[in-house]
């Protein structure tokens, strides 16, 4: 019985892939890490316009659990990424990838975390729209969030050096 959910999401991973690659979404690509693996996706965003992360492609690893979509993937930045919502490590800290339910600190409501119905492209457009926006009230990288809010300059020449450093990969 246990390996029913993990079908369950595969199926459903595969049928996202599907439709990203029939219908590709502006702002994003997505594809698998290795193809014998549908719980480990390639993802790469491109910074949107008239933010500071514009003209950027930013790589980044979702990781599928295998009770998914009951459970939230994890998204880890691989390129360097400064931004208040991004723990140092790269791991991407918005609310939809918090597990379901209440917060046990309290911060987020149960309606703002993780739900099932999300999908792949859900996601990304979320993190395309926290690049836009950074969330300084609850930061996963405090030394961010502090150069966002005190010492604006400063992060804007952090955040052009990772746009320009991810250029260079390409």
């Amino acid at each position: 019985m246990a390996a029913q959910p993990a079908s369950q999401a595969s199926l459903l991973l595969q049928k996202q892939l599907r439709d990203l690659c029939k219908h590709p979404v502006d702002g994003f690509s997505a594809g698998l890490v290795v193809e014998e693996n549908i719980f480990e996706w390639n993802v790469t965003i491109i910074g949107p316009p008239d933010t500071l992360y514009e003209g950027g492609f930013f790589n980044a690893v979702m990781s599928f659990p295998e009770d998914y979509p009951n459970n939230p993937p994890t998204v880890r930045f691989t390129s360097e990424m400064w931004h208040p919502n991004v723990y140092p490590d790269g791991k991407v800290c918005i609310s939809i990838l918090h597990p379901p339910g209440d917060d046990p600190n309290g911060y987020e409501l149960a309606t703002e975390r993780w739900n099932p119905v999300h999908t792949v492209e859900s996601i990304v457009l979320s993190i395309i729209s926290m690049l836009s926006s950074p969330n300084d009230e609850s930061p996963a990288n405090v030394e961010a969030a502090k150069e966002w809010r005190d010492n604006r300059d400063e992060f804007k020449k952090k955040v052009g050096r990772n746009v320009r450093k991810s250029q260079e990969m390409l």
